[in-house]
């Protein structure tokens, strides 16, 4: 009776092998970098998933880790670790690093957004300074005679010629020029302009 040899795919290194594939992956050997991938691929994307929860994220820096240990095989140090130890810890700082800069990513965001909505120093004291001048001028047209105030509101604010205004007030032209000399003249004193 022959034994037959069954080949059920590749079978992960035991204790120890880790190392000695490290060391051939450091001298560039592909077959040794499959063996190391097939014993860590799936832990290096479980740490991954555990830290940053995002499927898709999670695959791309397993994939840069598994990258870094082929790049980087020959900085692995057996006398400080275990190769497994050494790669799960590039893994972790990797996802780590990828939470880092999404979050620095997003408060760079949430900063310029804030910038943007917040109007600028000049624009909140130019909205003061116009509210101010509306009270003041309020304050001064109250201090006017009726038709002074009348004529003013219908000549300046209305945008009625004169002529308009003194048919809305039905009093005579001559009369509605003169209230609004009079009326421009007393609040250009009250507002304090000078010419």
């Amino acid at each position: 009776m022959h034994a037959v040899a069954r080949d059920d795919g590749p079978v992960a290194p035991g204790p120890g092998s880790l190392e000695t594939l490290l060391e051939r992956v450091s001298r560039g050997d592909k077959e040794a970098f499959n063996g190391v991938y097939t014993a860590v691929a799936g832990s290096v994307l479980g740490l991954a998933h555990r830290v940053l929860r995002d499927p898709a994220q999670s695959e791309e820096v397993a994939q840069e880790v598994l990258i870094e240990v082929w790049r980087s095989a020959a900085r692995f140090d057996a006398g400080r670790g275990s190769a497994m130890a050494w790669i799960m810890t590039l893994a972790h700082r990797r996802a780590v690093d990828r939470v880092r800069s999404a979050q620095a990513s997003s408060d760079r965001e949430q900063r310029a957004a804030v910038r943007d909505h917040t109007p600028a120093f000049d624009e909140v004291s130019e909205q003061v300074e116009r509210r101010l001048e509306r009270e003041q001028v309020r304050r001064c047209l109250e201090q006017l005679t009726e038709l002074q105030r009348e004529s003013v509101n219908l000549a300046y604010y209305r945008g009625y010629t004169y002529r308009e205004t003194a048919d809305v007030l039905g009093t005579a032209l001559g009369t509605v020029k003169t209230r609004l000399r009079d009326g421009l003249i007393r609040l250009r004193d009250c507002l304090g302009v000078t010419s």
